[in-house]
């Protein structure tokens, strides 16, 4: 295997475990990697992630942070190189048509979904708010629109109906490593294939912020977890108003109750912690209180076991 591809010239544009995990597999089969583009971590971000340039300098990689990668000095350097290959395993940056026309066998990108379905930004998150039961990744040749370049290789992965997105994250991770390391020798001998997209069976979606965390619960105790679960932590998580308070909640649980038309509101029943919604009731398994994470049974203690309002 590793006879095979000695000798292939690649840049690496990569961050995160998706960037850690699939530098790795280049590595593993031999690929020279001349120049790894990475990010500075940022010290306003929760890093809870491996970090590509420690596994590059592992491995005697050079690594630049630029800014912006366009720049005609990055580019000027990047074409000096003579790759042959550019792989951009979770880089944060676009890459535009002067970088992408460098490469003589092509730039490829690792996507974290099934595309053509969640092409842009977080694309695990989104997947996991839409209800979906099943997500991905695909590797796919870059242009200078999103994810919409043609398919070289994609893996599946189920999402549980309590999967949180760090744990569909993970396991992107590993669909990522495995669609790579499956089609990298027939894409290095030329023989990988390349399926165009059918744009019109997938959306394109934006990035997420905190904001967007906030719960409305007029809507579904199904539709109200499944934003608790795309922002459970290490994200920001799913928050609102209980007795005038922040309230941050972390985990919960569709049960089978039905609501039949009443108010919404937090309440506590034999220790444990329920949300009515617009329609069910959500178990609210751990929650925090401004800032203080609380049992169901510390709340009763404090407050009582009557309804609260939410939302106010």
């Amino acid at each position: 295997m590793k006879s095979e591809t000695l000798g292939q010239r690649a840049v690496v544009f990569a961050y995160h475990n998706v960037g850690y995990r699939c530098l790795s597999v280049l590595l593993a089969q031999g690929v020279e990697v001349e120049l790894v583009v990475t990010h500075r971590d940022n010290p306003n971000e929760n890093i809870w992630f491996s970090s590509v340039a420690e596994l590059a300098t592992l491995h005697g990689i050079p690594t630049i942070t630029p800014d912006n990668p366009n720049t005609p000095e990055v580019v000027a350097q990047i074409r000096a190189l003579q790759p042959e290959f550019f792989f951009s395993f979770y880089y944060r940056e676009m890459l535009k048509r002067e970088l992408l026309e460098i490469p003589t066998r092509g730039a490829l990108n690792m996507h974290g979904s099934l595309l053509p379905k969640y092409r842009g930004r977080v694309p695990v998150n989104w997947a996991i708010i839409h209800g979906e039961t099943e997500t991905g990744a695909t590797l796919h040749y870059m242009t200078e629109k999103p994810d919409n370049g043609d398919i070289v290789a994609q893996q599946a992965v189920p999402i549980l109906p309590n999967d949180t997105a760090h744990e569909v994250f993970q396991k992107t991770t590993v669909a990522a490593e495995m669609a790579l390391h499956r089609i990298l020798p027939d894409l290095l001998s030329g023989s990988a294939p390349a399926v165009k997209q059918d744009l019109s069976l997938g959306g394109y979606f934006g990035g997420r912020k905190a904001a967007d965390g906030v719960i409305d619960w007029r809507k579904s105790a199904t539709e109200i977890h499944n934003l608790v679960r795309a922002v459970a932590p290490p994200y920001p998580g799913a928050t609102s108003i209980l007795l005038g308070k922040s309230l941050r909640i972390l985990q919960t649980l569709v049960t089978k109750c039905t609501t039949s038309g009443k108010p919404l509101a937090f309440y506590v029943k034999e220790n444990k912690a329920y949300a009515i919604c617009g329609q069910g009731v959500l178990r609210i398994v751990r929650f925090e209180l401004e800032g203080e994470a609380i049992s169901a049974t510390e709340f009763a203690s404090r407050h009582g076991a009557a309804h609260f309002p939410l939302g106010e």
